[in-house]
């Protein structure tokens, strides 16, 4: 793989201990020539070898030390997802954030249509270009960036493992550090899958490949890792060397709340839980405008089947429990993977909605049911911000407003605020409840929207048992989903599946939604045609750089 600043993923693989640990290369690392760093010359220790495991994670993959916007992968890439999702809004001019999440069209209560005189598509292709990165100004490369670098911190892991003379059960030891490679792998992999339209499988440190292969074959390789992981687990044998390894792969502040040190058989249920989004989020289950048998004739996914909905059930059915532990991050005073303002979407939400970078959104806001506490507790209604259809909101979000009585949405204080990295207690719950709704156990679905929303601390009333159709059993899915896992990346896969990024000419579109006129004109019943991509292109720094050298598209053929 080719892309810019190749050279400074190199120097900062070698020096991750630094950044998370705090403390010196001497301390964690058997220096070889500190002027000249290499990682096999410079990693030949245990605790070496795990400082460069835990900073190839959380520095490689998820600190982005360019403040492109805010400061990590939680911030930027995940807030594309939001803002094309239309859970907020932005007016600031950088990296595109103002005109990616803008719609082609609406058409407002009164049949007033308000066209975007820039589409969505166009833009963000004209912005795929090296020069535009260099004026971090192409979307496109971010997600990208971060997901080969973390990819390619666990290939270096993996190389160097099983040279490593270990303490303790040392075969324990080492299959934990490979299973928190795999694991990762199978994450890095998801997220291109799952986002790009093509992508590369590197699974060699060092190693190039110009040979691209469909999306669909990056999420197979995110299963391959991720069911090694658990392969990987089941052969451990000494749990305390277990849990000694993972001790320190796991930064002590992300070991509080909901995050800590999983054993086993919690590592493998979030393994299942992945494995269900891998298989929920690459298919097209549409719902549009109220309707379950909805189709999209022009896609570059398949519609999930019911096999596809048992695999989904099998999995979470074994997936994370309410009082697991997740993978999730917390800002500290230093030394941090992201920072307490600037490093989640919740950060750049929170506070009053005309200083804040990103906008709490009217399309969010009508998500909640009447009376749920987490709208009342997060979210105040003092200050209207007026800019243009798409931005105009009369919510800001509140700085660590629940005080942990309610879900916390954001928060600018240095720890506060827990970021959760890959699957939750939430996302596997509604997964269950979609599989069983989809399957026809439309109660047993509904059971499980209000499990979340009791996790919460909504304090609605109950859905199941009020005798709810599958179309108002299905609303009530959607409207959850997008309360409960705002934030978490995983926003935008939801409407596209649902089929509201479509454009309505194939089927798709959004319908029924709230909207502020600059005016002041609340509309109640606004028909959205976003016509996003579904899946993004390669970006220009390796399309252009490494081009294909076989017949796989990098641009997506379909739009």
């Amino acid at each position: 793989m080719k892309l810019i600043k190749t050279n400074k993923f190199l120097y900062t693989i070698c020096f991750t201990a630094i950044f998370v640990s705090a403390v010196s290369c001497k301390e964690q690392l058997d220096v070889g020539n500190p002027n000249a760093p290499t990682v096999t010359a410079n990693v030949n220790t245990e605790s070496g070898l795990i400082s460069l495991a835990q900073g190839g994670v959380y520095i490689n993959g998820f600190l982005n030390g360019d403040n492109w916007l805010g400061n990590s992968y939680f911030s930027l890439p995940w807030g594309y997802s939001e803002l094309m999702a239309d859970l907020v809004g932005a007016d600031a001019s950088n990296n595109q954030v103002t005109t990616i999440g803008v719609p082609d069209y609406i058409i407002l209560d009164d049949g007033t249509k308000l066209t975007n005189p820039s589409p969505a598509i166009g833009i963000i292709r004209s912005y795929n270009s090296r020069a535009s990165t260099g004026a971090s100004n192409n979307p496109l490369y971010y997600q990208w960036l971060n997901m080969y670098a973390l990819n390619n911190a666990c290939n270096n892991v993996l190389s160097l493992v099983d040279g490593i003379k270990f303490s303790g059960d040392a075969a324990s030891r080492a299959n934990t550090i490979k299973a928190w490679c795999y694991w990762w792998k199978g994450y890095a992999y998801a997220s291109i899958g799952s986002m790009y339209y093509s992508g590369l499988i590197l699974d060699k440190a060092g190693v190039a490949s110009s040979e691209y292969v469909l999306h669909d074959a990056i999420i197979s390789q995110s299963n391959t890792f991720f069911n090694q992981a658990a392969t990987t687990l089941t052969s451990i044998t000494s749990a305390s060397d277990y849990q000694a390894v993972l001790t320190q792969l796991i930064p002590v502040a992300n070991q509080v709340g909901h995050g800590g040190v999983l054993t086993v058989d919690m590592w493998k249920r979030n393994i299942n839980t992945m494995l269900a989004r891998n298989i929920l989020v690459n298919k097209l289950a549409p719902f549009v405008n109220g309707n379950p048998n909805a189709t999209i004739t022009k896609s570059s996914t398949t519609p999930i089947t019911t096999a596809d909905w048992n695999s989904i059930l099998t999995l979470v059915t074994n997936g994370i429990k309410a009082d697991d532990f997740v993978f999730t991050g917390r800002s500290t005073p230093q030394n941090s993977f992201f920072s307490a303002s600037g490093g989640t979407v919740g950060s750049l939400t929170t506070g009053v909605n005309t200083a804040t970078t990103f906008k709490i959104s009217e399309r969010f806001i009508q998500n909640f049911n009447t009376g749920d506490k987490r709208l009342s507790t997060n979210f105040d209604t003092k200050t209207t911000y007026t800019n243009n259809y798409n931005y105009t909101t009369r919510y800001s979000l509140v700085d660590n407003a629940s005080g942990g009585a309610v879900y916390t949405y954001g928060s600018k204080n240095v720890g506060a605020y827990e970021l959760f990295i890959a699957g939750s207690y939430e996302e596997n719950a509604l997964m269950l409840a979609e599989a069983n709704m989809r399957l026809n156990n439309i109660e047993t679905g509904l059971g499980y929207v209000d499990a979340v929303r009791t996790f919460q601390g909504a304090g609605v009333a109950a859905v199941k048992g009020t005798g709810l159709t599958l179309a108002k059993a299905l609303t009530e899915l959607t409207k959850e989903r997008r309360v409960a896992l705002f934030g978490r990346g995983l926003s935008f896969y939801d409407s596209r599946r649902w089929g509201w990024t479509y454009d309505i000419a194939n089927g798709g579109g959004s319908y029924g939604n709230t909207v502020v006129t600059t005016a002041g004109v609340v509309n109640k019943n606004v028909t959205v045609n976003y016509n996003f991509l579904d899946y993004w292109d390669v970006p220009a720094d390796e399309s252009v750089l490494n081009p294909a050298t076989n017949s796989v598209a990098t641009k997506n053929p379909n739009f």
